[in-house]
């Protein structure tokens, strides 16, 4: 019998810009997890907010925010997942921070860069996807708008995951697309797909309502988050389930093939 994975999703307000505040109120929404859990998900940029002000927010990744996320990931237990600005070789970068307990650190620097919000002329785009085993999961993190790409976030039988992580900052504007693209990519990939969005408002003026949501391969709703609430919960998703499932209704057998380009 496969492990349950268990998974905690904060659905939050942000402090915009301040990095300071937003560890510190996301420490106090961590120690109130009543439960046991093996990855805790934040959401994207979840110490600034969506913030084009790379040059000056950015950090390297022995500095302030990965340091924080090793200490919540050692006192938890639990992998803390999230995405940040990073700088590297000139470079600066929306990059999604796996940090497991261990110190087992992986990154995957966000693809497909919001042009909307100016982002490609702040940020540099990453080229590579990856799929981080634990705990004899598979899994696949993405940040925000690599959402709307399914070529990107497509599953195969040569390099099969079996969750899908979308952290994001989308706008409530926007919100029948976010909810309806998660589970489209549950169905197309046959996977769990975990979205998790933050709520409020931020300095630009751009309101957000959350919408998080923890889909099954079959597109059915394990958890939606109440929209605009600052919300934590937690739900147990089962690797057996997902094996039978593939088992008795094996599309992926007959998915075109494509190749990703990187």
């Amino acid at each position: 019998m496969a492990m349950d994975l268990k998974v905690t999703a904060i659905q939050s307000d942000l402090h915009w810009e301040d990095v300071d505040q937003n560890l510190a109120m996301f420490a106090k929404k961590i120690d109130a997890i009543s439960e046991s859990t093996d990855i805790i998900v934040l959401p994207e940029m979840f110490n600034t907010g969506f913030s084009m002000l790379s040059q000056k927010l950015s950090e390297k990744m022995d500095g302030k925010s990965v340091s924080w996320m090793i200490a919540q990931a050692k006192k938890t237990n639990a992998v803390i997942v999230g995405s940040l600005i990073v700088k590297e070789s000139n470079k600066y970068y929306n990059r999604l921070v796996w940090v497991q307990p261990d110190e087992v650190i992986h990154v995957y620097d966000k693809r497909h860069l919001f042009r909307m919000a100016d982002e490609h002329s702040h940020f540099s785009a990453g080229t590579k996807r990856i799929i981080i085993e634990y705990k004899g999961w598979k899994i696949c993190p993405l940040v925000c708008y690599d959402l709307r790409f399914p070529v990107w976030s497509r599953n195969s039988l040569e390099e099969q995951y079996d969750l899908l992580i979308y952290i994001a900052n989308w706008p409530g504007a926007r919100k029948a697309p976010w909810s309806k693209l998660l589970e489209a990519r549950a169905i197309e990939n046959q996977s769990y797909v975990v979205g998790v969005n933050r709520v409020g408002e931020d300095g630009k003026g751009y309101a957000y309502t959350g919408n998080s949501a923890i889909i099954n391969p079959k597109g059915e709703l394990v958890s939606h988050i109440p929209e605009n609430n600052n919300c934590t919960e937690t739900v147990s998703l089962s690797l057996d389930d997902l094996n039978s499932f593939r088992k008795v209704f094996p599309v992926g057998m007959d998915a075109d093939e494509y190749r990703i380009t990187q």
